[in-house]
């Protein structure tokens, strides 16, 4: 045990050493880093067998995890090697094997400006109440940008923030602050119920790690109708996407209910994805939406499939659309035309724009 704790120690410190994202534990290939987007095999390092994994799964796990692992054939956690290395964790079942995949968290919460994200995103931080959600596929930094606007109110202004996340992945420093953070299964049963905990709290501003189920999106919408600040993730691909997401999940009685809720409750949706730079390493391009009385019309008219246009043609408002970003990347010789037009859901409007 202790040989296997002692592998997995040295390669989560070449995690760090090398300045990867990720670490790929699968059996039958070389321990593999992902850098600057890309999987990199360590081939210094012996193929894992079965043992190896369930070995580093074993010295990952404690006993109650385990129990659940065996019951679920999946479990996700945080880890931390000391102070400075901290990783969010996934192991699961595949091919009868254990895997692990394992995301590094720098101790230290970039700002929105090192993110190289929008300013405006600071006024959303700012705002009283509302409902803000960052949306795209998995591991395109959306987890980092809610920790970056967490702070911007931390450092900011004197609230009571309850975050509730599975697991926790940045661990925040108060400052003018409050803030607690609530993981799921070890300080809240689950998001929902954490949600409605925080309603007793006496909170300004909660943040919700990733919505799951009509009871949590209920929660978050009510949070924000009742003047709370509320954030969240959604995997979902873009702002269309992520409201026809929400609202199909409920039943059909209660959707109009919810449309109208949404329409006047949420304050923007922001998609992020990371980009492959040229010469290396990655940029993020996004969208904005910001909810306005025409967008909240269209939303509670249903008439969702119409905001894509007012968000091409509302930049003097802070609206971006992830059309006029690539675009802007394209031209400041960051990304290829060619990836700018794999990641464009309207090539048209990109050929134009740049």
């Amino acid at each position: 045990m202790s040989i296997h704790f002692d592998n997995l120690k040295k390669l989560v410190e070449t995690v760090r050493s090398q300045h990867a994202s990720d670490l790929h534990l699968t059996i039958g290939r070389h321990p593999t880093i992902r850098s600057s987007g890309i999987l990199a095999p360590l081939n210094q390092e012996p193929i894992l067998l079965p043992e190896d994994t369930f070995e580093f799964m074993s010295s990952l796990l404690s006993e109650d995890q385990k129990k659940v692992f065996l019951i679920d054939k999946q479990i996700d956690l945080s880890y931390s090697l000391d102070r400075e290395t901290r990783f969010r964790v996934n192991i699961f079942m595949q091919r009868g094997g254990v895997g692990i995949a394992m995301r590094y968290i720098p101790r230290e919460i970039p700002t929105l400006e090192a993110l190289n994200l929008p300013p405006i995103l600071r006024e959303f931080a700012m705002k009283e109440q509302g409902f803000f959600l960052v949306v795209g596929p998995v591991g395109q930094g959306k987890t980092t940008t809610l920790a970056s606007m967490i702070q911007v109110i931390n450092k900011e202004r004197q609230e009571h923030i309850v975050t509730i996340e599975d697991p926790i992945e940045y661990l925040h420093s108060q400052d003018k602050s409050i803030i607690d953070q609530r993981e799921v299964g070890i300080d809240a049963k689950d998001f929902a119920s954490g949600l409605h905990g925080a309603f007793r709290q006496d909170v300004n501003v909660i943040m919700v790690g990733e919505m799951r189920g009509i009871e949590t999106m209920s929660a978050a919408v009510t949070a924000a109708e009742t003047g709370h600040l509320v954030f969240a993730t959604l995997h979902t691909n873009d702002a269309v996407q992520t409201i026809s997401r929400i609202v199909d999940s409920f039943p059909a009685a209660q959707q109009n209910q919810i449309r109208s809720q949404l329409s006047s409750s949420m304050s923007g949706i922001f998609s992020q994805r990371l980009i492959p730079k040229i010469g290396g390493g990655v940029v993020p391009s996004y969208e904005l939406l910001i909810n306005n009385t025409a967008v909240g019309n269209l939303i509670r008219e249903n008439r969702i499939h119409e905001i894509p246009s007012i968000v091409q043609t509302s930049r003097e408002l802070g609206m971006i659309s992830m059309e006029h970003r690539l675009a802007e990347l394209v031209r400041s010789q960051q990304i290829t035309i060619d990836v700018a037009q794999a990641y464009s859901q309207f090539p048209d409007i990109l050929s134009r724009l740049i």
